[in-house]
């Protein structure tokens, strides 16, 4: 019998655990719901697979939105049947994965660190039922869960590298959310990425918003405040940033604003997005969006799901890295003409020399 997460004691605090990002996990039994969305395909018709979101929600243009694509791909080529619960806030986590759980769910895929303490006790009082999570990865995980996690360091290096070789003002910058390792690993790798810049260069482009040595920088303190990522956006570009990175979910829809703002006044600013193509998926702005460091969630979430559906499913944490490409630049769009070709073939050399091992992207938050 499936055990109510209503009777678990929530932790207090973040787990100590390392970052990651579960991928989907297979197995579980239980009738599904009487009218669970999706359709009955042959392979997957009588496989159940359910979604907890951050409080960002699926339309966060970004990792819940992500994911949340790869299970409706999962619906559409597997035959699947999908559920998913949508939190609003941090209160809703407990009672929308013990909803999927009681649901009957095959698998229960919850997104973001946040959810990291709730699903490992949800997956340690239901061992009938797989897991998997996007973002975090837990070595006191039961077998009946399978991180999906994505060192980010390795492309936000890149985009760090690109950010300094195309800023007119000398000074780029980058916030976050909440002070997170899913959130700090892209600093630390734009910031490794400018660092690398400069000394390859001999400049001294410099970075606002974020210090890798002392772990310290810019935060919202959430994912939602739209209006403080404006006005942090507003604040980087009066200091003379022209090129901002928001790590922060929907708040970067408010750089975006800024940004669009300051175009329109005449000053020239640019963005960086995270997670997914913002160019694709931010719905606005997105001429000045430079690029676009990404995870390929939607991919692996599928990945994971169709693996449980052929009955392969195993706790082995997946691991995006530039070289499996679970992580990459995006295109530049419209901003290709604004990227010289030497600066392009510069990012290959260094995407090759990040998979050789020849240069070293390190973050506290990495993989390990």
């Amino acid at each position: 019998m499936k055990k109510s997460l209503r009777t678990i004691k929530r932790g207090t605090g973040l787990s100590a655990a390392m970052l990651g990002a579960s991928a989907l996990v297979l197995a579980g039994c239980g009738a599904p719901p009487a009218e669970p969305e999706g359709t009955a395909g042959a392979e997957g018709a009588d496989y159940l697979g359910c979604i907890v979101s951050d409080s960002g929600g699926f339309d966060d243009r970004s990792f819940n939105q992500s994911s949340y694509e790869g299970l409706k791909m999962a619906e559409e080529e597997l035959g699947i049947k999908i559920q998913q619960a949508e939190s609003q806030a941090e209160t809703d986590f407990v009672p929308n994965v013990d909803e999927m759980v009681q649901s009957g769910c095959n698998m229960v895929l919850t997104v973001g660190f946040l959810l990291g303490d709730v699903t490992k006790e949800a997956a340690a009082d239901n061992p009938e039922t797989n897991f998997a999570i996007v973002d975090y990865s837990d070595p006191e995980f039961t077998d009946n869960v399978k991180p999906i996690v994505y060192d980010t360091a390795q492309a936000a290096f890149m985009a760090g590298y690109l950010a300094a070789g195309v800023t007119e003002t000398g000074k780029v910058a980058t916030y976050g959310g909440i002070q997170i390792p899913t959130v700090t690993i892209f600093m630390d790798g734009f910031a490794d990425g400018v660092k690398y810049y400069n000394e390859q260069k001999g400049e001294d482009v410099q970075l606002l918003g974020w210090n890798k040595e002392r772990q310290n920088g810019t935060f919202v303190g959430n994912f939602e405040d739209q209006g403080k990522g404006k006005t942090n956006t507003q604040n980087f570009i009066n200091e003379g940033a022209d090129i901002i990175m928001p790590v922060a979910g929907p708040v970067g829809l408010g750089t975006l604003d800024a940004v669009i703002e300051a175009n329109e006044a005449g000053k020239e600013a640019k963005v960086v997005w995270v997670d997914s193509d913002g160019y694709e998926s931010a719905g606005k702005g997105e001429e000045f969006i430079l690029t676009s460091v990404m995870k390929g969630m939607a991919a692996s979430v599928e990945d994971v799901i169709r693996t449980d559906l052929e009955g392969n499913f195993d706790s082995t944490p997946y691991v995006g890295t530039l070289e499996n490409e679970g992580v990459s630049l995006a295109p530049f769009h419209d901003q290709e003409a604004n990227v010289p070709d030497e600066l392009k073939q510069e990012l290959e050399t260094i995407k090759d020399s990040i998979i050789s091992g020849e240069i070293t992207v390190e973050s506290e938050a990495s993989p390990k």
